[in-house]
């Protein structure tokens, strides 16, 4: 602090005297560049400017030109080069290395073919910024360029060389250029080329040799550590990655935070939850990647809770999430339906200026959309500055998993019009939509569009959507005749696809035949045995039920609970069928049951039919009454009475018929909306409708 000051002081006086000394002002800005100090750099340049005397000094002329890169004053850096009267190979290779951070590849590689004379740092800036900007087959290119003009490469050449191989998966060039760093006397004993080396191996698929080139290796660091670790954790042997995690502490190598998220994203493909979290507990100073990891770990092994709960403890240590922690948070709060919490993190992105991310719009607008917001959903879409296919199919599902078919079909029509090219998840939305809204022949026209138009094979995820447009109206002769035709064996989707439509129909003979390749492809399945069996007991064919109940029996096969979730004032409360365990049980089942004679003197009939023991119709109406999702929106009319808002339900599997017109009875009687989502679908239950039409 004292020397800045001294120096202002010292250009102070310079100024007062008028003095215009090259030298002096020399020795003053070469101060001013070592302490970085760019706010007296400009005064003593506008100084000397006005005085029409600034010297004709290269070498100071460099020195600022490098200060003005390394400060992200890229337009001052190319202002001074223009007037620098001459220039040398270091001024040239300052501007590549500007444009190298700018990721600008084409002006890299147009100054470079204007240099008059190069170096080995002109070539090796040129490939770096070319590879770290994805242009690896151009990078590779100057590779080769920059030994055909008589420059050997240095080893940072040959990591930018291996790291193009890599991201190409280019095996066959990598081991040229392994091959070459065998004879270079620069690369002998190099931790960053043989690290580059092992990470391109490992992402090769070449998991072996890259474990070969390490045993090879003496005295080896942390980062040699770290690149095996890492290449056996992508290559998908997290049980390799834990057990060099153990070598390596032996070896007595101290890890660091690279190594430690390597090794909780190992413990999460494992399965061993509770190891990766003593591990984190265990780090004193975590950084961004290792609170991402865990939060992704919990995230995807369904502790949604403890996922949110660490990421509010990040924010209490002050860690600045990144688009991949917020992104992974929202959907935490997409599989929960949480609005509140999901609302709460956005504007957690907009606070750290991160909102307008491809990754992070993409996760709200499928948070909004499975949280039955669509409108929201849709304002995160608009204000995106820049669209993906990801965002314009977020979109697309969002609506039609919410019964808005229509809207979803015109803004594929959009996507059209904006010249973005359709992918196999587009088309699969599309068809789906169709399907929802029960456009059978425009359907047609878009599974035939396909191939016709956009030049792509359909896949079995396109033909099951075709199943499920023809068989939910009855066409089920045309969709048996579809899977007949198929180009390939039908998998599980497909047969599971013709079994749905065969139960929205009642086709019993065509769900045994479902049934029966289910089984084979996937002998311990409950589903359908389950659906099988709901079906012969809606028939009243209870021997029938009683055969496919005893052939679970034989195989041990035990159905998967139902479920039913509501939040309420942030906690998750989780119900099952006649369910007693809450401690407001009395409340919920006096309010449930209240609601049912209400709704009974609305006309609201208990659908007798789906109950699955063949015991008297009293005992057949309350084996219905008690179902989880009835007591989820029991207890939260009981907790928010008077709340205007819509409630938000979860269930796991699919809503039964009696339940879904229960809803319908409610919205209408207590004029208040009714959001359920189930395995299928997104009801929203307005005024006695339903946005699914009847038609799940």
């Amino acid at each position: 602090m004292k020397a800045t000051q001294k120096l202002k002081e010292a250009i102070d006086a310079f100024f007062v005297r008028g003095c215009t000394a090259t030298e002096l002002y020399t020795r003053l800005l070469l101060e001013c560049i070592r302490a970085n100090d760019l706010d007296q750099v400009k005064r003593l340049q506008s100084h000397v400017e006005m005085q029409s005397v600034e010297p004709n000094n290269t070498y100071l002329q460099n020195r600022l030109l490098h200060l003005y890169v390394k400060s992200g004053k890229t337009n001052d850096a190319l202002t001074l080069f223009d007037k620098m009267p001459s220039k040398d190979v270091f001024s040239w290779n300052v501007m590549l290395s500007a444009y190298s951070k700018m990721g600008e590849t084409e002006k890299l590689q147009a100054t470079f073919d204007k240099m008059p004379a190069r170096d080995c740092i002109s070539y090796n800036t040129t490939i770096a910024g070319l590879v770290g900007s994805g242009c690896c087959v151009d990078g590779l290119g100057f590779f080769v360029r920059m030994q055909r003009d008589g420059f050997e490469p240095s080893e940072y050449t040959y990591v930018s060389a291996l790291n193009a191989c890599s991201k190409l998966l280019d095996l066959r060039r990598g081991k040229q250029i392994h091959g070459r760093t065998v004879t270079s006397s620069s690369c002998k004993g190099n931790v960053f080329v043989s690290s580059a080396l092992m990470d391109m191996y490992a992402k090769c698929g070449q998991v072996d040799q890259a474990r070969w080139l390490f045993d090879q290796l003496s005295e080896k660091n942390v980062v040699l550590w770290n690149s095996m670790i890492s290449g056996y954790l992508k290559n998908g042997c997290p049980e390799k990655c834990l057990d060099l995690f153990l070598e390596m502490k032996v070896a007595g190598v101290k890890p660091d935070l690279v190594t430690v998220s390597s090794v909780l994203g190992a413990n999460f493909k494992s399965g061993f939850i509770d190891e990766a979290t003593r591990i984190f507990k265990e780090i004193k100073e975590k950084d961004g990647v290792c609170w991402t990891t865990m939060i992704v770990g919990y995230a995807q092994n369904n502790k949604e809770e403890d996922a949110w709960m660490l990421f509010s403890e990040m924010l209490s240590e002050n860690v600045k999430p990144d688009q991949y922690t917020i992104s992974s948070v929202v959907s935490v709060c997409a599989r929960l339906a949480s609005l509140v919490h999901g609302k709460v993190i956005h504007s957690k992105a907009i606070h750290y200026g991160i909102e307008s991310d491809l990754l992070v719009s993409s996760a709200l607008i499928d948070m909004y959309s499975k949280c039955g917001e669509t409108l929201d959903a849709r304002k995160v879409f608009r204000l995106m500055p820049i669209r993906n296919v990801v965002s314009w199919n977020a979109m697309m599902t969002g609506y039609a998993q919410n019964g808005q078919d229509q809207e979803a079909l015109e803004l594929y029509q959009n996507m059209l019009q904006e010249k973005l090219k359709p992918d196999n998840i587009t088309l699969v939305g599309v068809l789906y939509a169709c399907s929802r809204s029960g456009s059978v022949e425009l359907g047609k026209e878009y599974f035939s569009s396909i191939s016709e138009s956009h030049g792509m094979k359909p896949t079995l995820d396109h033909y099951s959507c075709m199943i499920n447009l023809l068989g939910r109206p009855g066409r089920m002769d045309e969709a048996v005749d579809l899977i007949n035709s198929l180009p390939e064996e039908p998998n599980y989707l497909i047969w599971s696809t013709l079994l749905s439509v065969a139960r929205v129909n009642g086709d019993i003979e065509r769900a045994e035949m479902a049934a029966k390749h289910l089984s084979e492809l996937d002998p311990l399945e409950t589903g359908p045995y389950i659906i099988l069996s709901n079906m012969y007991a809606s028939a009243g064919r209870w021997g029938k039920v009683a055969l496919v109940r005893s052939l679970m029996k034989d195989k041990k096969i035990r159905k998967a609970p139902a479920y039913s979730w509501i939040e309420i004032d942030y906690k998750v409360h989780k119900f099952v069928s006649d369910d007693r365990s809450h401690l407001q049980n009395e409340e919920i089942y006096r309010k449930l049951d209240s609601l049912m004679k209400e709704i009974q003197k609305a006309g609201y009939v208990p659908d007798r039919h789906l109950a699955l023991h063949d015991v008297g119709e009293d005992e057949k109406v309350e084996s219905i009454s008690y179902h989880s999702e009835k007591l989820a929106l029991a207890y939260g009319l009981i907790s928010k009475p008077h709340d205007r808002m819509p409630i938000r339900i979860l269930k796991n599997l699919r809503v039964c018929k009696d339940c879904h017109m229960f809803m319908k009875f409610v919205s209408k009687l207590l004029e208040r909306r009714i959001i359920l989502r189930d395995s299928n679908l997104f009801h929203h239950f307005v005024d006695g409708q339903c946005s699914c039409k009847d038609y799940w």
